[in-house]
């Protein structure tokens, strides 16, 4: 007997004793909150974690056979992350039992799915309703806005707290290169400067999403892992992917700006400037980007007590900008070189470093004018500035083969329509002609 068939049965209790006679029990207590019944087996293979983006078509029916919804009627299947308690808790416990391409119905309990309120107008309070489910994808969790840092959760963590920049963490690590187990201990560190003990950036940024007692699995692309240099002791060699399986066993977040007085922001920032400096001469951009943030994030909105104060406060942030516009130049992020620059410039119009580094960034953007005329800004400034002198004259290099580029394209575009024109007019004329020798015969 189908599971469609079971809601066929005049008496729906019978209908969900039967159901749960063929079904399998797959709530975590075992308390028949969510019976489930496979209709189709899925791929071998392994089946969604917790945070997965899952893609998935469904129907939902009462006992009664009623039909309250259904994707496949919208022709567009439905997408969330499984286990974050973004839908049903039917569904995420009944997804993660699910593998790919496997058609399965699911009968869920009220306290399951839409609980003593039910639904208005389609699900009566207090109603166990049923869901036959296809699940036609899932992916790990993107943490980075470029896909580089991909995570699934195999043991979810308690509660809601999350290490912060300038926590201590303690975890346990396993790194993989393929099949290669090639680094496995316990280690200590401070979020963002993980650099020091080995850690992978990538495992750094992913802190701030973990909590204490979650267990990861994180797919690292190279620049989240050890980058085109390769990490020589572990065997790696440049520009591969790496995977790290991580658990944050404890931590001590750091304290946040609202927590600390201007005195201890102050005595911090010397400190993670100098870390940051580090970074930069070790050519860390990305990890020295994160102690600059820091120092904007605690002082940006600061004023001090007195204009020496104001002024301190002021130099460590346009230091703090300035050293951002370096590093993002550095990572080709030209757009975040021109904010970093901006915010430099609308306090100290004059700024040297900033006008230049403005220029640069803009010169590799192709942007020629605006180029030239920050370095020529900088002449203003500091007429024995060389590199500028140098600069200048490449945008205007720059400029005059764009130009040149330009006309090719335009006498190129203007030749082709000539002789497109010219074979209409060919191919009329011996139109014409036929047409005459047609008529005199």
């Amino acid at each position: 007997m189908t599971t469609d068939r079971f809601l066929d049965m005049d008496d729906q209790s019978a209908a969900a004793a039967v159901f749960t006679a063929k079904g399998i029990d797959v709530t975590p207590n075992k308390d028949q909150g969510v019976i489930k019944v496979v209709k189709r087996q899925g791929d071998n293979g392994d089946r969604p974690m917790i945070g997965d983006k899952v893609t998935l078509h469904y129907t939902g029916k009462l006992l009664s056979g009623k039909k309250f919804d259904c994707s496949r009627q919208r022709k567009e299947p439905f997408c969330f992350n499984v286990g974050k308690g973004q839908v049903l808790k039917a569904w995420d416990i009944g997804v993660l039992s699910m593998r790919r391409g496997e058609v399965c119905t699911l009968l869920c309990k009220p306290e399951y799915a839409y609980g003593s309120a039910g639904n208005p107008d389609k699900i009566p309070p207090n109603s166990s309703v049923v869901f036959e489910m296809e699940l036609l994808n899932f992916e790990g969790e993107v943490l980075s806005e470029d896909g580089g840092i991909i995570r699934r959760i195999k043991v979810k963590g308690d509660g809601y707290s999350n290490p912060n920049d300038g926590a201590n963490v303690d975890v346990h690590v396993e790194g993989r290169c393929g099949d290669r187990l090639f680094d496995c201990r316990d280690v200590s560190f401070t979020v963002g400067q993980g650099e020091d003990k080995g850690i992978p950036l990538g495992v750094d940024r992913a802190m701030d999403k973990m909590q204490k007692g979650e267990c990861c699995l994180l797919q690292l692309k190279p620049k989240y892992g050890f980058g085109n240099e390769g990490k020589p002791e572990f065997k790696i060699g440049p520009d591969k992917e790496i995977a790290y399986e991580v658990t944050l066993k404890d931590f001590t977040r750091a304290k946040e700006s609202w927590e600390m007085d201007l005195s201890e922001k102050l005595e911090l920032t010397a400190a993670v400037k100098s870390k940051g400096n580090q970074y930069v001469k070790a050519g860390r951009y990305h990890q020295a980007v994160i102690q600059y943030q820091r120092i904007i994030s605690w002082l940006e909105l600061e004023c001090g007590s007195g204009m020496e104060q104001y002024k301190k406060i002021q130099d460590y942030v346009m230091t703090a900008h300035l050293n951002l516009a370096l590093c993002f130049l550095r990572l080709k992020e030209f757009s975040q070189v021109v904010d970093n620059c901006n915010k430099v410039i609308e306090q100290d119009a004059s700024n040297e470093k900033a006008l230049y580094r403005r220029g640069e960034a803009r010169l590799l953007r192709n942007e020629y004018n605006l180029a030239l005329l920050d370095f020529q800004r900088v002449l203003e400034v500091n007429p024995s500035n060389r590199a500028a002198r140098g600069q200048i004259s490449k945008c205007q290099n720059k400029m005059k083969e764009h130009q040149a580029q330009e006309k090719m394209i335009y006498a190129n575009m203007f030749q082709k329509f000539a002789e497109r024109d010219s074979k209409k007019q060919k191919k009329k004329k011996k139109v014409m002609i036929s047409l005459l020798n047609h008529a005199s015969s």
